[in-house]
């Protein structure tokens, strides 16, 4: 699985003009599963991100986490993360797990991550979203489980 996560002050999606989700302090998760994922993956995934330490201690150094901080995650599924640019300027999106184990997958990624102790807030699967953010830093960092 892959995720580009955003530490936010504040984010939230729209889906036809209408707020599906949002939070405050947290972090705005995109998430996309790969071809070959599994459920083993995206739960690693969810502990790796609850526990990931890039917010700011007392100090100001980034050592605490989500989990720490009591923030939110905005979870949004972004089969686009699966982009190869190798050929040309179109990019191809064969990586990407097929549309019904990618929702399956995202979905249980975002559950793992509520049992972490995480409150979720969600986009809606394979919707044209607008997504809207504040980025805290500006902190964005790019995970992948196959690395």
């Amino acid at each position: 699985m892959r995720a580009l996560i955003q530490r936010v002050t504040a984010a939230s999606v729209a889906v036809d003009g209408t707020t599906i989700g949002e939070i405050e302090h947290g972090l705005l998760i995109l998430v996309c599963a790969m071809s070959g994922d599994t459920e083993a993956q995206a739960g690693k995934l969810a502990a790796k991100i609850a526990k990931l330490r890039i917010f700011r201690d007392d100090d100001g150094k980034m050592n605490r986490s989500l989990l720490d901080t009591g923030g939110a995650a905005l979870v949004v599924s972004q089969f686009t993360l699966a982009a190869d640019t190798s050929r040309g300027n179109r990019p191809g999106y064969s990586q990407a797990a097929p549309p019904e184990l990618g929702e399956a997958l995202v979905a249980y990624f975002a559950e793992e991550l509520g049992k972490q102790g995480v409150t979720i807030a969600h986009g809606k699967f394979g919707a044209d979203m607008k997504v809207s953010l504040v980025n805290d830093g500006p902190v964005t960092i790019w995970l992948d489980t196959e690395n």
